[in-house]
């Protein structure tokens, strides 16, 4: 169902939560991730998070983290190395929500539903990385386990991929070919500025456009 479901968007409070998925140093690890031409996008994505992350804190909202612990031998995403820090910043509080996951997923093999949900969350503005992989599947998960869902892409960032053709697709282009598949599917994609205003009221000017319900 594509924009199959629209209404303005109210504004944001205790129910809505701000989920920062795997900020952690390892992501900058570009050749593992996208091989001997590894590269990113959206090299501003940090202070985006970063600023909506004070705004959420300056509101008293909630705020929930994953942190990625990886199975795979080589992965720079295990919590027992330097570069499963999260990034400069980046600080997990005593009321925040923080569940460790070994898959893409925020909710597959942890308690983010359970801990969500007994806070009375249903409302997600989801950011971190990497787009396409971990902040994709959990925005899927989220929209499709009913939760009101927003993604802010300016929080978010990729690496190239290399398909199995050996073609190298652009960072750019998988960020903003994900961003399109989930928009008006699985959640709303909206700016950061919008976030941030709907703290403070509603948003009569936007439109909600998740499918699926």
């Amino acid at each position: 169902m594509l924009l199959g479901f629209t209404s303005m968007i109210h504004q944001f409070g205790p129910e809505t939560c701000l989920v920062l998925i795997d900020v952690q140093v390892g992501v900058d690890d570009v050749v593992h991730w996208g091989g001997l031409t590894g590269r990113r996008n959206n090299p501003d994505a940090e202070q985006c998070m970063l600023s909506l992350l004070t705004a959420w804190r300056e509101m008293e909202l909630p705020v929930a983290f994953t942190l990625h612990d990886s199975v795979e031998e080589n992965s720079p995403l295990k919590l027992d190395l330097p570069s499963g820090s999260l990034k400069p910043g980046f600080v997990i509080e005593d009321d925040d929500i923080c569940v460790t996951k070994s898959v893409n997923s925020g909710f597959v093999g942890t308690s983010l539903d359970n801990d969500l949900r007994s806070k009375g969350i249903s409302r997600l503005v989801i950011v971190g990385f990497f787009t396409n992989m971990c902040v994709e599947t959990t925005v899927r998960m989220a929209g499709n386990m009913g939760y009101d869902t927003y993604l802010i892409p300016d929080g978010c960032a990729t690496t190239n991929r290399i398909g199995i053709d050996g073609v190298d697709y652009d960072p750019e282009v998988v960020h903003a070919m994900t961003v399109a598949n989930l928009h008006g599917e699985f959640c709303t994609a909206m700016k950061p500025s919008e976030a941030i205003a709907l703290l403070h009221a509603d948003a009569t000017n936007l439109n909600r456009v998740q499918g699926n319900e």
